[in-house]
């Protein structure tokens, strides 16, 4: 993996956990969700129109029905998530959802795009995978009532999330939509679809605003700053080594989580965290 793309995903890891500790100090739900899709789409409508006017990509039909699914399969990583918390703990769900979406993207990637990651990224992709499953899992969770259920739902987040990954890098890398030409058209449709449910909750969408614009506003930015650089990581790199690569956000939100937060267990989060280290490392060599 190059040095370029490795550090555009380590930023956009800083600001993905940066703005999951946001959205998870101030409890977020739809409504807040609603105001940071439109914050990201108003702050970043200058930049995209700004490509279409000085670079004029050569974009037609084929780049609006890519950027239609995005917006389908963003909505539908939403809602099997969202389902699997309402039937499990999010600490069988999360881990297991972040572990696999990468795993089944790195696997989609070697069949469809015919990546040949070598041997010691491979063993790195596993590393960090196993360290994030280590770092927020909690096996405990595995004993509770309707933990099939949820571990169900958590394998559907991670098919979503490893199809969404393949079909963002073909966006990208084979249609050749600008990354964040394409992620803001995608988060445009987010605020779309997301409207109907907006108006139906209007006093809750007050709330949300008057109580956290600024972590509203943060979350808008970041968010959308954070996929921007992925999608341009992989736009250079295969996915076999971005999707890995991106989990590394996990652990600077446990750093995070156990600075802010006070959040325990510090040694299953040690050991997770090492594994992690160790697989981008091995992601950098490889």
């Amino acid at each position: 993996m190059s040095a370029f793309a490795l550090g555009l995903v380590l930023v956009s890891a800083v600001f993905h956990a940066t703005w999951n500790l946001l959205a998870k100090r101030a409890a977020a739900d739809v409504s807040f969700l609603f105001f940071a899709y439109i914050v990201g789409a108003i702050v970043f409508a200058p930049f995209a129109i700004a490509i279409l006017v000085i670079a004029r990509p050569q974009l037609g039909w084929p780049a609006l029905v890519f950027v239609a699914v995005a917006v389908g399969l963003q909505t539908l990583y939403f809602a099997t998530l969202t389902a699997g918390y309402r039937a499990g703990d999010l600490s069988l769900v999360y881990p297991i959802a972040r572990a696999s979406g990468p795993l089944l993207a790195t696997i989609g990637a070697i069949a469809i795009f015919g990546e040949h990651p070598t041997p010691l990224a491979i063993g790195g992709a596993l590393s960090i995978v196993a360290g994030a499953f280590i770092l927020t899992g909690d096996p405990r969770a595995l004993r509770r009532d309707g933990a099939g259920r949820a571990v169900g739902f958590a394998l559907a987040t991670g098919v979503v999330i490893a199809v969404y990954t393949l079909w963002d890098k073909t966006a990208v890398s084979v249609v050749l939509i600008p990354p964040l030409l394409y992620d803001w058209a995608t988060v445009v449709g987010q605020a779309i679809v997301v409207t109907p449910v907006a108006f139906r909750h209007r006093d809750a969408v007050r709330e949300a605003w008057a109580r956290h614009r600024g972590a509203v506003i943060g979350v808008g930015i970041l968010s959308r700053l954070a996929y921007i650089l992925v999608l341009t990581a992989l736009v250079v790199s295969p996915v076999s080594y971005v999707a890995p690569a991106r989990e590394i956000g996990i652990l600077i939100g446990a750093v995070l989580g156990a600075r802010v937060l006070a959040e325990g267990h510090v040694m299953r989060r040690g050991i997770g965290a090492a594994a992690m280290v160790v697989g981008i490392l091995a992601l950098a060599l490889g």
